[in-house]
Order: structure tokens, then C-alpha cells, then sequence
């Protein structure tokens, strides 16, 4: 291969590089200031004291029908449909009954039922001791700021949105290894690449061990 056909290569790769870093940079942009905002507030959220999240929570007293569940499952299909609430329960517990000691003496504790609704915007919580005739229901309701930190985190999403992210994450690794691929054949320093990639993760590893 001759002295030209090599520059000619070099400078195909170095343009298909600049092409893919690009375009993953597009996609990713706007994800990405979201992500990188609200991964700020929650970096800084206890060391700044950040008043930043805050929820508007509301308790109520639900009376049950005459006909009442028959299961926790039945439960969450109820309340759902009571509260007019869109998504179905993402967890439901079921605690057997059992018997507890209190004040030393062996006492019967009924099943406890417990049902969660979540979505980015708000979350329910709904807890049912077997035999009465109300469930306890917890609604809070986020602000901007608090919904923001619930999509970054996944709160209530679907699968269609974990995949959108996962691809955010994936055109990261792509940013960042052709970000290097590029340094590489653009500059001829190597030495200062190896240096900031490594002292950059030397410091995540001392820092990440410090706080152990």
C-alpha cells in the first residue's frame, strides 16, 4: 500500500468517526441535558441541601364495598378502578397472617395487604388490614423538579422508555470510544490520551472508595 492510499484510508476512517460521533451526539442531546440536570440536583442534593424535590401528599380513609376483595390482586383491580388511576399496580404484597408479641403477650395479627401505583408525576400506596372496613391510601404528588428526578430514575416508566435510555447509554460508550479512536488518529500525543482517560479514572476509583 502506497504513502497515499494510506493518508486515504486514515482520512476515510478519521471522517467515518467524526460521522458516527456526530450523529450519536445528536441523538443523545436531548436526553442527555435532562439527564445530566437532574443528575446534578442529585449529586448535590444532600450536601447542598437542595429544597429541590418536594411532593404534595394527601392521606385518606377508603371505605371497601360490601362485597369486598377477596385477594390483594383484587385489591389493586379495585382501587385502580376507584381512584381512576391509569396504570396498574407495580407491586402488590401479600403479608400471611401471623402472630406477633406485644407488651409480652402472643397476640393474632391479621393479613396485611399492600398495593403500589407509581408514575412519573405521582405515586399511591394503599395498605389493608384484612377484616376492617377502610384501606389506608397515601397519594403524593410531585413537582417539577420531583418529576423531573422520577423519569431520570425510571419512577412508573415503561419498557418502551427504559429502552429509549438504554440506547442513551449505548450512544455514550459509542461517544466515548470514538472519542478516544479519534484522538488517537488525529493527534500523535498518545501519551497525554492515556493520561487524562486514566487520571480521570483513577480519581472515580479514589473517590469511590473513600466514601466506603
Amino acid at each position: 500500500m502506497t504513502e497515499q492510499q494510506k493518508r486515504k484510508r486514515r482520512g476515510d476512517v478519521i471522517r467515518w468517526l467524526r460521522n458516527t460521533h456526530g450523529y450519536m451526539g445528536l441523538w443523545g442531546a436531548g436526553l442527555g441535558l435532562l439527564f445530566g440536570a437532574t443528575g446534578i440536583l442529585l449529586n448535590h442534593r444532600q450536601v447542598m441541601k437542595l429544597p429541590y424535590a418536594q411532593y404534595e401528599k394527601t392521606n385518606i380513609e377508603l371505605q371497601l364495598p360490601d362485597q369486598k376483595p377477596s385477594s390483594a390482586k383484587a385489591l389493586g383491580a379495585w382501587l385502580q378502578a376507584e381512584l381512576s388511576i391509569k396504570k396498574s399496580p407495580l407491586k402488590i404484597e401479600d403479608e400471611p397472617a401471623k402472630k406477633v408479641i406485644w407488651n409480652g403477650v402472643w397476640v393474632d395479627q391479621p393479613a396485611l395487604w399492600k398495593v403500589d401505583f407509581h408514575a412519573p408525576q405521582y405515586s399511591v400506596t394503599a395498605e389493608y388490614w384484612v377484616g376492617n372496613q377502610f384501606v389506608s391510601v397515601k397519594r403524593q404528588d410531585a413537582n417539577t423538579l420531583a418529576f423531573l428526578n422520577r423519569l431520570h430514575k425510571g419512577v412508573g416508566m415503561n419498557a418502551a422508555w427504559i429502552l429509549l435510555v438504554d440506547s442513551l447509554a449505548g450512544a455514550l460508550i459509542v461517544l466515548s470510544l470514538s472519542g478516544l479512536l479519534l484522538w488517537t488518529k488525529m493527534r500523535k500525543s498518545r501519551l497525554l490520551m492515556t493520561g487524562l482517560t486514566g487520571g480521570s479514572i483513577l480519581l472515580a476509583l479514589i473517590f469511590s472508595i473513600s466514601s466506603l
